[in-house]
């Protein structure tokens, strides 16, 4: 199966080519949304670790305030890139778009540009990635995707080591005929209620241990 990764990953790319040319007016028509319903800066953009780790800009629709990060602070949360139940930062359009995936439409320029697949492991910020394990970073081994094994088993509904386990599985079990079953699994999964939220208790730990072996060294 791995000879057909080549070819499979070029496929991707055409797909998202004709993806984006057929869906250019919904693509254009939620950007004039975003921007009328919470003004300027439409797209989200954050450095995401891709295969090998090699870092890639990541796009997405805005779907939280601008000042979200900071306002985790404010917030008191452990994890600045984990949610809240009925989270104020997620915005009121916003959440029309997550629940509906809408806001990944982006993500098709970068399957364009060979940055990641329609699908695969979802994409993790660097610093979660810099605290991984030498089996977590198993999941670095394929190309990012838009949707993936883990998300159409639960998504934001199982915790970090089940997404791990998960995206390992799919790994070692990958064929064309799982990524068409993910595909179809994904679009008849669409407009889906809001997940429970869950504490990422693994990066949170992991974090705190590294600030803790850094101050250790520094002292």
């Amino acid at each position: 199966m791995d000879l057909l990764r080549p070819t499979w990953n070029l496929l991707n790319q055409f797909v998202a080519l004709i993806a984006l040319l057929l869906l250019a007016p919904l693509i254009l028509g939620v950007a004039l949304w975003v921007r009328i319903a919470d003004g300027k800066g439409v797209l989200f953009v954050q450095d995401r670790a891709g295969r090998n780790r090699r870092p890639f800009r990541m796009l997405k629709f805005r779907s939280m305030v601008h000042n979200s990060v900071a306002m985790s602070a404010q917030l008191g949360m452990a994890d600045p890139f984990g949610l809240l139940a009925d989270d104020p930062r997620i915005t009121r359009c916003g959440k029309i778009l997550r629940r509906t995936s809408l806001d990944e439409l982006p993500q098709l320029l970068n399957v364009l540009r060979g940055q990641m697949n329609l699908v695969g492991p979802r994409p993790d910020v660097l610093p979660q990635v810099a605290n991984y394990s030498p089996e977590d970073a198993r999941r670095l081994e394929v190309r990012p995707g838009i949707t993936g094994w883990a998300q159409v088993n639960g998504r934001d509904d199982i915790d970090w080591p089940a997404r791990f386990v998960l995206d390992r599985w799919y790994i070692d079990n990958w064929s064309p005929w799982l990524d068409l079953k993910i595909v179809w699994r994904t679009f008849t999964g669409l407009n889906r209620g809001e997940p429970p939220v869950h504490v990422d208790t693994l990066n949170i730990g992991r974090a705190v241990g590294e600030s803790t072996q850094d101050l250790s060294r520094a002292v």
